[in-house]
């Protein structure tokens, strides 16, 4: 019988910056130089489905590159103590390759594609994704990402997560993208719940939260020793 208690954590882009993953919000709105409205939304796949698709393979080979951090690593040996759910605004697989073997992507999966005339069947994406490439019901393949102005199916699972939750803790995010930064609102009465971030969040309703003003690879081994 599992008796463990349950530690959902809500990761967002601060927890792979450390990985070397950068993320738009730390460049005014572009990523290397792509205009975020372009290559990340139903708008800019209609106008210029190439540029989309290159500019995604050239984030998954920089994501393939990229290593999991003691943050991510930390969170896997975790579960050797709690039953852990990681729910994750990236769109990366450092989570997984780190260890955690319960991991909730929000945002969709960079490692995978899908048809644009089927949402639910997902596959494996090799080297890239090329303008041409088509699954077998004639749909052309795109990144199995949640863009802007996209709904954010896996919410709902989310939030049940959330409303399970015995410790909450948010890591990395600033809390300024909806619908995910509602999750916090699904958080029990008086569940601890514990914040690592290099810069705080705004948080309108502090009780109950513990801060831990650091990076994410400090702060997940401090909060190892708090819960």
């Amino acid at each position: 019988m599992n008796n463990k208690l349950n530690l959902v954590v809500l990761t967002g882009a601060g927890i792979s910056a450390e990985s070397g993953i950068k993320t738009f919000r730390d460049s005014g709105g572009l990523w290397e130089g792509y205009d975020v409205s372009r290559v990340a939304s139903p708008m800019g796949w209609q106008e210029d489905p190439a540029l989309v698709l290159e500019f995604y393979n050239m984030r998954r080979n920089e994501i393939r590159k990229a290593k999991p951090n003691d943050a991510h690593k930390g969170l896997a040996a975790l579960e050797e103590r709690f039953n852990v759910h990681i729910i994750t605004q990236n769109i990366d697989d450092l989570h997984e390759r780190a260890g955690s073997s319960k991991v909730l992507h929000l945002h969709g999966l960079i490692t995978q594609m899908r048809s644009v005339y089927d949402d639910d069947t997902l596959y494996d994406v090799g080297e890239s994704i090329q303008l041409g490439d088509k699954a077998a019901d004639g749909g052309q393949y795109r990144p199995h990402v949640v863009w802007f102005g996209e709904d954010v199916p896996m919410l709902r699972d989310a939030s049940r997560l959330v409303e399970r939750a015995d410790i909450f803790v948010i890591i990395g995010t600033s809390l300024n993208v909806y619908p995910a930064a509602g999750l916090v609102d699904y958080v029990r009465g008086s569940v601890p719940r514990f914040v690592i971030d290099k810069k705080i969040p705004a948080i309108s309703q502090q009780r109950f939260f513990t801060f831990i003003e650091k990076p994410a690879t400090l702060g997940v081994a401090e909060l190892a020793t708090l819960i």
